[in-house]
């Protein structure tokens, strides 16, 4: 942390030098950027609409013109080339995953839509990729705890997926790509108006069935997919929204001869996986009282999964109300009240939902909570935010969460945010880890699991700047150190038993620590380069069974990584290249007792360049190719040539007693492939 702290102070000295302020000063006289997303409106820190500069939280913001630059058709790849921002995939044979922020796995991060907390549980899993980026306005990341507003699972940080607004969706929007893989994917919408509402409807539909084989294991390299989702949106006057989603998906993974009629068979090995979802979302501000606003939302979640000869099959249903009250009472002064309820229901056919007699009983969870802030604005430049939440679970009983947030901004343009606040997590083992669904693995519960408890500190700087006789147009400076420590952390120990996964509550503690840089520079020509980069030193500490304290790194996580977003326009800004990519160190991997495999990756880049035409206003023809260096990961399988361990207790064909495995992944097992595709928008 010495080493984070200092480069950070170096970064704050060098943007209070004295030349850099009489260059801000001349931003403010000179210049008013277009591009920069500092002044953009954010809701995801404070649930209110402030600019981002102004806002005491952090807030990262996205939009789709950034996302456009490596096209894809969900969220959860979408996020690979933000910094701090891990798509991790969890699987090698059905490709589910989840979301990484600073080094905390997926249930750690809280994925919202509009707000709403409608993606958690079964849909951590494998909802991640039924989001079309199509759909999206813009996407708010706040990396830390925000579990004060926020409730359960908002440990490590949240995704905040903000919708179309009807008002200024394209009155017709196409966009239509293919893969030399084989991949489709086709997004539509259109806005109509209806009286006084105006409404947007959109469509998408992925399509993927070609089973490929590179690495000749037998086994499917990439899930094959049939997807498609509905997306309808209205805007009833000024303040009141209705919206819903429905979600039907199937894929598959397995041997390449696997067919339907051999589900949950013991012949020929195959995951597949049909999911059927439904979203309902609304807010409207309430006619009883000024600033008063009710929200809610309902989702339902069907699961019906075959792992092997294994089958899940699983229900889940969430409903959340909440409702918000603002209070400015006067300049220096700004209050928030709010009380939320959020109901889960969910069932499976596991133990895990059965009485001690092993009768079936689904888990009812009632979540009520209260949570209060104020914002107290001393002056221009000192702000102080403080909140505090309170919850009731049904299951675990009373549990607060309060926070702490200060801004200071020392001159224009610049800004110094520090933060420290209290995460909490109630975890569904078999709705978040993929493991503890697959087959391939036997799941124990070494004991009554207890809520995870955080406690985390933020110091963040965000600065921009434009040079004197430059090129550059202006450059945005993002950077933070942070350190989470974790308490009834709830790991999963695949290392003990190779055919078992044990949860048990963590006898120790551990520690999320690092240091994140952002830097975007805007040239007068239109280049444009956006890098970043994170350090991360994650970790778990407990005692062993001689009782001394051992220090183990956190599995899949690389110390380094690093992203860019390089853009040119050239012949009059018709063309423009993007060329897009990551790099990560080498991560601990899940191996077993006399693995043959390394137990960490290499160094790996996935790099992707984009070449857009602009045919006419409105009309984009586009194409490229992704992983330019044909990355793919060796050993995605052990033995995948015995994927029911029928024979592991040959001791001349198995000397080492290896069972069939599917967590040794890092990345992809998809090497270089070509894209094009058209996308045509219509304003009026």
């Amino acid at each position: 942390m010495k080493i984070y702290c200092l480069c950070f102070f170096l970064l704050l000295g060098s943007g209070l030098s004295a030349q850099w302020l009489s260059q801000v000063q001349q931003l403010r006289l000179m210049l008013q950027p277009k591009e920069s997303n500092l002044k953009e409106v954010v809701v995801s820190g404070t649930l209110q609409a402030v600019s981002r500069m102004q806002s005491p939280v952090p807030v990262e913001v996205y939009t789709p013109k950034f996302f456009r630059k490596n096209p894809t058709p969900g969220l959860f790849a979408a996020l690979e080339n933000v910094n701090g921002v891990r798509p991790q995939l969890n699987c090698s044979v059905c490709n589910t995953g989840d979301i990484h922020i600073n080094g905390m796995e997926g249930p750690y991060t809280m994925v919202l839509i509009d707000g709403m907390p409608i993606v958690s549980g079964l849909s951590t899993v494998y909802g991640l990729n039924g989001i079309p980026t199509a759909l999206i306005e813009r996407v708010e990341i706040v990396k830390g705890p925000a579990a004060t507003l926020y409730g359960s699972e908002a440990v490590g940080g949240l995704i905040n997926v903000i919708t179309r607004n009807p008002e200024n969706a394209p009155s017709l929007g196409l966009d239509l790509n293919a893969t030399s893989y084989g991949e489709y994917n086709v997004d539509a919408s259109v806005r109509s108006r209806i009286g006084q509402a105006t409404g947007v409807f959109s469509g998408n539909f992925f399509h993927f069935q070609n089973r490929i084989d590179r690495n000749q294991d037998n086994f499917t390299d990439i899930t094959l997919q049939k997807r498609f989702s509905l997306f309808n949106k209205w805007q009833f006057g000024k303040n009141t929204q209705l919206a819903w989603r429905y979600l039907w998906e199937d894929r598959f993974g397995g041997e390449m001869h696997w067919q339907p009629e051999f589900r949950g068979g013991d012949s020929i090995y195959g995951e597949q996986i049909g999911t059927r979802r439904m979203e309902l979302i609304g807010n409207a501000r309430l006619a009883v009282a000024q600033n008063l606003r009710l929200s809610w939302s309902y989702t339902y979640h069907q699961q019906r999964s075959a792992y092997g000869n294994k089958l899940f099959n699983a229900d889940q249903q969430i409903a959340f109300a909440q409702t918000t009250w603002n209070k400015k009472w006067h300049e220096k002064l700004d209050l928030l009240l709010g009380m939320a309820l959020r109901y889960t229901w969910y069932d499976d056919n596991t133990p895990i939902t059965a009485n001690s007699q092993m009768q079936n009983k689904p888990s009812v969870i009632m979540l009520p909570g209260i949570f209060a802030q104020n914002q107290f604005n001393f002056n221009p430049k000192h702000t102080v935010l403080a909140g505090l939440r309170y919850d009731y679970n049904s299951r675990h009983g009373n549990i607060f969460t309060p926070r702490l947030n200060y801004q200071w901004k020392p001159v224009s343009g610049q800004t110094l945010r520090f933060t420290v606040g209290n995460g909490y997590r109630v975890a569904n083992v078999f709705s978040e880890d993929h493991a503890a669904l697959t087959g391939a693995r036997e799941v124990v519960i070494a004991s009554a699991l207890h809520p995870e408890r955080s406690w985390n500190s933020n110091l963040n700087y965000t600065g921009q700047f434009v040079p004197k006789q430059s090129k550059i147009g202006f450059i945005e400076l993002d950077a933070s150190v942070f350190y989470t420590r974790f308490s009834n952390r709830i790991v999963a120990d695949y290392l003990s038993d190779p055919q078992k996964v044990i949860f048990d509550n963590l006898k120790g503690y551990s520690v999320s620590q690092g240091f994140t840089l952002n830097q975007t520079l805007h040239f007068t020509n239109g280049f444009q380069l956006v890098a970043g980069c994170t350090i991360l030193d994650v970790f778990i500490k407990e005692k062993n069974q001689f009782g001394i304290s051992e220090k183990r790194a956190q599995l899949q996580v690389s110390p380094f990584s690093g992203t860019w977003t390089l853009s040119l326009p050239i012949l009059n800004r018709r063309v423009t290249i993007d060329y897009t990519g990551n790099v990560f160190s080498p991560m601990p991997l899940p191996v077993v007792p006399g693995d043959f495999r390394p137990d960490h990756s290499p160094w790996f880049s996935i790099q992707n360049l984009q070449i857009v035409y602009r045919a006419k206003p409105g009309l984009e023809f586009y194409g490229g190719a992704k992983n330019l260096l044909n990355f793919v990961p060796k050993y995605p399988l052990l033995r995948p040539f015995d994927p029911f361990d029928k024979h592991i207790n040959d001791p001349i064909g198995n000397p080492n007693g290896y069972t069939f495995d599917t967590a040794y992944n890092y990345a992809a097992v998809q090497g270089i492939r070509f894209f094009a595709g058209l996308r045509y928008t219509r304003l009026k």
